[in-house]
């Protein structure tokens, strides 16, 4: 199987992670070039929307967007990041660091192909308030799930920190938020997130 990958994704960069965490070492992570006006042929085919990451598999149709992935390889490897007995709040908690990447990702790609002359602050300003409300869901009730047993909340909430650090630094996600902060700095340092931290 290969993933198709980009270092900088963080939806990829959730792929990543739960592969390393897995021990799923058979997976080829090949790095493609995506972006909104047109990426590679083959992540076209893989992917109609020519979004990352894609997950080719030799023994069926590729799978597609990044929560679909993560299930799938959670239940490759029988590794339980999607607790039954906290399921849906695992699962709430990922679409939440899901919607924060998306809006992070949607800032950054307004400011790299659009001309500044028609940047709309207005815009930016109302992606970054789903950011901090998101982020304040977290910090205000969310960190007895983030501090438990590896589950794949943690893995999507450090990486959508992760991605706000790269792109969004100038609006320091961390103030405010003490709790959250301490958690990300801690496990922002296991082996899966160092390898794959964004570049």
């Amino acid at each position: 199987m290969q993933l198709y990958s980009s270092p900088a994704s963080p939806f990829a960069r959730k792929c990543r992670v739960v592969l390393i965490e897995t021990g799923q070492e058979d997976v080829d992570v090949r790095d493609v070039t995506a972006n909104p006006m047109g990426g590679e042929p083959a992540l076209n085919a893989a992917n109609p929307s020519g979004k990352i990451p894609v997950l080719v598999r030799d023994d069926g149709p590729a799978i597609h967007d990044s929560r679909v992935i993560c299930r799938f390889l959670d239940a490759r490897a029988k590794a339980g990041l999607y607790p039954e007995g906290r399921l849906w709040e695992v699962l709430s908690i990922e679409a939440n660091a899901d919607a924060m990447m998306e809006s992070a990702v949607a800032i950054t790609y307004e400011k790299r192909l659009r001309p500044e002359a028609l940047h709309w602050s207005e815009w930016f300003d109302a992606q970054w308030t789903k950011i901090a409300r998101s982020l304040d869901a977290l910090e205000g009730r969310s960190m007895p799930l983030l501090e438990g047993p590896l589950n794949m909340a943690q893995i999507a909430v450090g990486c959508a920190l992760g991605y706000l650090d790269l792109r969004l630094s100038d609006r320091n996600w961390r103030e405010g938020r003490p709790t959250l902060a301490a958690w990300e700095e801690r496990f922002a340092a296991r082996p899966a997130m160092t390898a794959t931290r964004p570049a």
